[in-house]
């Protein structure tokens, strides 16, 4: 079964509606980007999301056959995906302002 904003998976699971959006995306855009954790990654979990800018999108491969990459821009740094790991994504509207600090 798809989900309504992934799109069907190739055998390996990503997904190409995934990274067809995210392809056409121009860089700074804000998304949400879901996708698979490593096997032996220390969560445990199967999947994660990154939340930030859209840095760029490498669909191509390199000499030694790896897939490309996505790369989000977060809080915390730069998240670079591999395309097989994309599960699914989408355009989320900007941040809302930060809050001053309340004081007592």
């Amino acid at each position: 079964m798809e989900h309504p904003t992934s799109g069907p998976t190739s055998p390996s699971g990503a997904s190409s509606s995934a990274l067809g959006l995210l392809a056409g995306l121009p860089a700074g855009t804000r998304v949400s980007v879901r996708y698979a954790l490593p096997a032996g990654d220390a969560s445990g979990l199967p999947l994660t999301d990154a939340l930030g800018e859209l840095v760029g999108v490498d669909t191509g491969t390199d000499a030694a056959g790896a897939a490309g990459t996505v790369t989000v821009r977060t809080r915390r740094g730069d998240v670079r995906i591999g395309t097989a790991a994309l599960r699914a994504a989408r355009v989320v509207p900007p941040a809302p302002p930060r809050r001053r600090p309340r004081r007592d």
